[in-house]
């Protein structure tokens, strides 16, 4: 069983930055992918950024040259730096970690979610 916490959200005005983080508790692994999925208002969440243990990254295209991730293997912690913040990345930002067990079925454990607001 994994546990996550996300913390950093807060009210930002355009082209600010934030750096938002996430503790994970239980039994972490390399093979293990952690990210973070947003949920802006009325939408679906969807994926922004993962790294696994090796530090192979992906992120979304429309974030990737604002949004950078990070990750401590040996503090089981997970981050986000946003910077440029526009008001279109207002969103509840929740942390995630995703792997496949033995019979290649996908895990997810999900973070309580941390909200950004963008606003003037």
């Amino acid at each position: 069983q994994v546990t996550l916490a996300e913390s950093g959200g807060g009210l930002v005005q355009p082209g600010g930055s934030l750096r938002l983080a996430c503790a994970a508790s239980g039994n972490i692994v390399s093979t293990d992918w952690m990210g973070w999925y947003r949920q802006p208002p009325g939408l679906q969440r969807e994926l922004v950024a993962q790294i696994d243990g090796a530090g192979r990254t992906w992120l979304e295209s429309s974030v990737k040259d604002r949004f950078t991730i990070s990750r401590d293997n040996a503090k089981n912690t997970v981050s986000l730096q946003i910077n440029s913040l526009k008001p279109e990345d207002t969103a509840v930002y929740y942390c995630n970690v995703w792997r496949k067990d033995i019979g290649g079925s996908n895990i997810n454990y999900w973070g309580q979610g941390t909200q950004v607001t963008v606003s003037s």
